[in-house]
């Protein structure tokens, strides 16, 4: 590509750019009403959360200018809610923060890195850096939840079985484990919660059910939901079914717990061989080679 044409296509994006973001910043209604009440009261100190809002009133119309389909949202929607975020315009603000990213990282790059050949390639890969970093920070905080929660499950699972066998119904012992284990695992205690509430406003039992797996995406969770519609279906044993499923699950627990020791050999090797090896060879060779050294060096200058 002839440069002067690079050149011309990046300050015609750096001016699109800069433009959007003034209208964004800029762009809003005047409340007359709102400032004269302001004006007569006193000012409120700022706190953190004032700070916040007001980066996500400035994310929510950068959001705004990306297009985006019904799938996509959907998508987005439900890892959002697997990540335990669940606002309205949580998915406007999470395209906003890749947009607002984005464009930080390009003028970054434009303004540090000198102009050549690879500006075009530096800018564009600032663009994808800013862009993939919310994604990242997204399924990292996604994969954090579903590991709290399928931890979580063993205690729940015995706290449960306690509750059904002493009498009480499913839907009072689920309310009643999300009260009891609020402190510990609050992440499970807050499905267990929003399921009760669905079922409170008329959806059945198996639909709230289907929807607190969806919501998690724990494998565990999945197949102890199955187990309480076919248990509820069926009409068998609520509390004979947790404590077989019960058992399976420490076996699970188990099993997992040797797999990731029989692992942990493989993910010492790097550590040793480039922080410990070193050391140790230092420590070890290290006189050798100075006597060595001390040694041969009247030989080679001809003393």
């Amino acid at each position: 590509m002839n440069p002067s044409i690079a050149v011309l296509l990046i300050g015609l994006l750096l001016f699109i750019v800069f433009f959007s973001f003034l209208v964004t910043l800029f762009r809003r209604r005047v409340n007359v009403e709102g400032r004269v009440r302001l004006a007569a009261s006193p000012t409120p100190a700022k706190n953190l959360s004032d700070y916040v809002n007001s980066i996500f009133a400035l994310f929510k119309p950068l959001g705004g200018f990306i297009p985006r389909s019904v799938e996509e949202m959907s998508r987005q929607e439900r890892r959002m809610a697997q990540a335990g975020i669940r606002r309205k315009d949580g998915v406007v603000l999470f395209h906003g923060a890749q947009f607002a990213l984005a464009l930080i990282f390009l003028l970054t790059s434009l303004s540090v890195l000198p102009a050549s050949r690879y500006t075009a390639a530096f800018a564009f890969g600032s663009i994808l850096l800013g862009a993939a970093l919310p994604d990242i920070w997204l399924s990292r905080s996604i994969e954090a939840r579903k590991e709290r929660i399928q931890l979580a499950i063993p205690d729940a699972l015995d706290l449960t079985v306690v509750c059904v066998e002493a009498g009480l119904g499913l839907d009072q012992a689920l309310l009643r484990i999300s009260e009891e284990i609020n402190d510990a695992y609050p992440d499970l205690s807050d499905e267990f919660r929003l399921r009760n509430i669905e079922v409170n406003m008329g959806r059945t039992r198996a639909e709230a059910f289907r929807n607190l797996a969806a919501r998690t995406g724990v494998d565990d969770l999945k197949s102890l939901v199955a187990i309480l519609i076919q248990s509820d279906r069926f009409g068998t044993s609520v509390g004979q079914a947790l404590r077989v499923f019960a058992d399976a699950l420490r076996l699970k627990r188990q099993m997992r717990a040797r797999e990731r020791a029989a692992k942990l050999p493989i993910k010492m090797i790097p550590i040793m061989v480039f922080f410990i090896f070193p050391s140790i060879f230092v420590v070890v060779v290290g006189p050798a080679v100075i006597q060595i050294i001390k040694g041969l060096l009247p030989i080679f200058t001809g003393q």
